[in-house]
């Protein structure tokens, strides 16, 4: 999935703008534990302190494969889609939908520039990191 460069911008300045603010990861998890009982049974002997960091990775590494479309994804996301794989944690499609519907909705507190433009920004380039980590399950 190939996304124009004014909406790998945006992303990657909304990312920016949210990252700069302690407390944006840690909200994305106070939304989505909040999402359904699924979800904070999946998190519920989890080491927050590291598991914020590897989120903040997985944006990075999907902001990395959005940019790169001539580099297979797997490049950036292999050791991602393996840990969420239905081999290791066994992370399925609705899950992915209230991930990122969590997401959103933190950008949409954090960003202080967010907009209609911000958010389809968000959804594109995650969509395009999701697709590939369903391929992989």
């Amino acid at each position: 999935m190939q996304i124009d460069e004014r909406t790998l911008q945006t992303f990657g300045d909304s990312l920016g703008r949210c990252n700069g603010n302690p407390a944006f990861i840690e909200r994305f998890y106070e939304i989505f534990l909040a999402s359904s009982p699924k979800v904070k049974e999946k998190f519920a002997r989890t080491d927050f302190v590291r598991q914020r960091a590897a989120l903040r990775a997985s944006l990075d590494h999907m902001l990395l494969a959005a940019k790169d479309p001539k580099a297979n994804p797997q490049q950036y996301l292999h050791d991602l889609s393996e840990r969420h794989s239905s081999r290791q944690l066994n992370i399925g499609a609705e899950l992915y939908d209230l991930w990122l519907d969590s997401l959103l909705a933190t950008v949409k507190e954090f960003d202080p520039q967010n907009s209609p433009d911000v958010q389809e920004a968000w959804e594109k380039v995650m969509m395009a990191g999701i697709s590939y980590l369903l391929s992989r399950y």
